[in-house]
């Protein structure tokens, strides 16, 4: 599935493009990254939190990074200020991105057992297919922001992961 060079492009990638969105977002007036788009997370702000939130939430898994102190239900309102979101969101990729340089295969080739919230039950899943998730959630959400930017005049640039990194 993958080895050891995957999680470092993949947080690379991660990083550039979450840099990009939040230029882009830190363009608008704070009301226009706040305004319900009819996103699942309803807007920039709201996605862009949940997109940390979620990160948070794997890294504690994988890293043993504290949990983020609010439940998925409410984690669009993980950061009210978009400073503080945009300060949080470059540690995050800097610690995800130290994580994933340090990365080996006895690791990837083991499994993870944890409570899952969205599920409701104790799952346990192999390593290399929650580091793919991990990061393909990361992309889903950039997506839908990267959307909702463009809607609102917005530019980030290319997108391609080849074009990135």
């Amino acid at each position: 599935m993958i080895d050891c060079r995957y999680a470092p492009v993949m947080a690379a990638y991660n990083a550039e493009m979450n840099r990009r969105l939040f230029a882009a977002a830190g363009r608008l007036p704070d009301e226009a990254r706040r305004l319900d788009r009819g996103a699942f997370w309803r807007s920039i702000h709201g996605t862009l939190c949940h997109q940390l939130w979620g990160d948070r939430i794997w890294m504690a898994l994988f890293a043993g990074w504290p949990r983020p102190g609010v439940a998925m239900a409410e984690s669009a309102g993980l950061h009210q200020r978009f400073d503080e979101l945009q300060a949080a969101r470059v540690e995050a990729d800097a610690g995800i991105t130290q994580w994933a340089e340090g990365l080996d295969e006895a690791w990837l080739a083991g499994e993870s057992t944890w409570l899952s919230g969205a599920a409701g039950r104790e799952m346990r899943k192999p390593n290399r297919l929650l580091v793919v998730h991990f990061f393909n959630h990361q992309t889903h959400h950039r997506g839908q922001v990267h959307d909702m930017l463009t809607a609102a005049g917005q530019r980030t640039g290319d997108t391609d992961l080849f074009l990135i990194v």
